[in-house]
């Protein structure tokens, strides 16, 4: 799963200018400078405004993925009324169907594989996960992903295989003994983590198989997989209501919020003093609105700076091959090693992707030439040569996306994306190639099992290579594999607007 995107804030400006118009000169002193007494009492050198602007800037890459992490959290396990509810927090919710373009709370979503989801809230004890026996010819793979969104550890074919077995996951804090029956402990950096799990899917016919196996994924407190009577349950929180608006005028105060979930690592202590300084991190409040007009200004301008910073990241993510940036982006605490820039842009380009050893992620909005895919404008296809389709363990596909909203697109032919597991009904050119169309409208009945619809508009394409072979060819190590991505071609074919259903 790729991925919850937040907006330009340049709208802000606007409130600022009229806050900054309205406002009194006897505005009680706020959370920057109550963080400034309080260095000062302790000696530290206070920051001055163009610091709080740095702070902003480097304080919204770092806080961008665990923000963006608690409002898709928010939507799936604790607001019921958010149209993306999916269950309460340690409750395995199985999602029989793939997405579509309904689905709109995270960004660049897979549509391959039926989901279930795991919110976990690790707080009180361990949570075990238990998996069935999976036939071998079927790839799944359950991805844990904590409130850093760290890669924090797999089960499944590629690292576990198909075998039946149980698998515990604790909070940062927890000590114990691992019990009998348990394969391997998993520890998450933070207090509330998530479980993805993905089950491949054959067909539309094949959808009944997948359920079977869905309903085979378990999930219990330690205490019950040992049954022992629970312990205590911890003190309620009142989590802050969060949505696309809120976000834009509140992130450091939601950002506050969740760093108390989240226990510094050794390469966070810098940032983490950063933002302590104003006002922000455990034990500390910021309330965007007692701000002064000066702050709010700072503060604002840094953010639109991180956030331009993380644009431009995305675009630059791996190595530019045929037009597509194929490079890894996700991964675990060690794999970022402190790069909140890569990691924040890993969050905006498709949030939850996969480590590059379970899946690869090549993806371009740009043709072979450089120039930028717009459905409305022109044709495109993609060809992969004799015996060169995408080298994997388990299976392949080509998604599109809604190149301004990086969401799912509605058309005609309610279709997605092209994967392997459809070649069968494709249709091969006379060499032995495939040849997929990229357009808005179809390209006739005798192309149309490979026509993949494009919006009429900007376009984005995230390839998926779930399980890729190490062997040559491979697309591995990450934008230096053997095996290339083919360009995406302007087409010479005439242009028409499908009509939408």
């Amino acid at each position: 799963m790729n991925t919850c995107k937040v907006k330009p804030l340049i709208w802000i400006a606007f409130l600022f200018s009229v806050t900054f118009l309205f406002s009194g000169c006897t505005e009680k002193a706020d959370p920057v400078a109550q963080a400034d007494k309080r260095d000062a009492a302790t000696g530290i050198q206070t920051p001055s405004i163009a610091e709080v602007k740095a702070i902003a800037e480097e304080g919204f890459i770092y806080g961008l993925p665990l923000v963006t992490n608690y409002a898709i959290n928010y939507d799936f396990f604790l607001n019921r009324n958010s149209g993306q509810w999916k269950a309460p927090f340690n409750k395995i919710f199985n999602e029989n169907r793939v997405f579509t373009y309904k689905d709109t709370a995270v960004v660049a979503p897979n549509s391959d594989t039926p989901y279930s989801m795991l919110g976990m809230d690790l707080r009180v004890e361990p949570l075990v996960i238990s998996i069935p026996a999976v036939d071998k010819k079927r790839y799944f793979s359950v991805q844990l992903v904590d409130g850093n969104t760290f890669n924090f550890g797999y089960m499944g074919s590629r690292p576990t295989g198909n075998e039946a077995g149980s698998y515990m996951v604790v909070g940062p804090d927890w000590q114990g003994e691992t019990p009998a029956g348990i394969k391997k402990v998993f520890r998450s950096s933070t207090q509330f983590a998530l479980a993805i799990f993905r089950t491949q899917l054959f067909g539309p016919t094949d959808m009944p198989n997948v359920k079977k196996v869905q309903l085979g994924y378990r999930s219990q407190p330690l205490s019950a997989f040992l049954n022992q009577p629970a312990p205590i349950v911890g003190p309620s929180i009142d989590y802050p209501k969060i949505d696309k608006e809120l976000v834009k005028t509140n992130f450091f105060e939601y950002l506050d919020f969740v760093l108390q979930f989240a226990p510094s690592g050794p390469e966070e202590k810098d940032i983490r003093a950063k933002l302590a300084r104003i006002g922000v991190g455990p034990g500390k409040t910021f309330n965007f609105k007692d701000l002064s007009v000066e702050h709010k200004a700072e503060i604002v301008l840094g953010m639109k700076e991180g956030e331009k910073k993380v644009e431009e990241k995305v675009a630059q993510i791996g190595k530019n091959i045929n037009g597509w940036n194929v490079g890894s982006a996700y991964g675990d605490r060690d794999f970022y090693q402190g790069n909140w820039l890569l990691r924040a842009a890993a969050a905006k380009a498709g949030i939850y992707g996969n480590s590059a050893d379970e899946a690869m992620y090549p993806m371009t909005r740009k043709d072979v030439n450089g120039n930028d895919l717009d459905g409305s404008k022109h044709n495109y296809t993609l060809t992969f040569a004799a015996k060169q389709l995408p080298p994997v363990n388990a299976f392949w596909s080509l998604t599109m996306y809604d190149g301004k909203t990086q969401l799912l697109i509605e058309n005609p032919i309610s279709r997605y994306l092209i994967n392997s597991p459809m070649l069968s009904k494709m249709k091969k050119n006379k060499d032995g190639s495939l040849t997929i169309y990229i357009q808005n409208a179809s390209p006739g009945k005798a192309k149309e099992a490979n026509w993949l619809p494009a919006p009429d508009g900007p376009i984005y394409l995230v390839m998926r290579l779930y399980w890729p072979k190490t062997e040559a060819p491979s697309i591995l190590p990450p934008g230096e594999g053997t095996w290339k991505t083919p360009g995406v071609v302007e087409s010479k074919s005439k242009l028409t607007t499908a009509t939408r259903r």
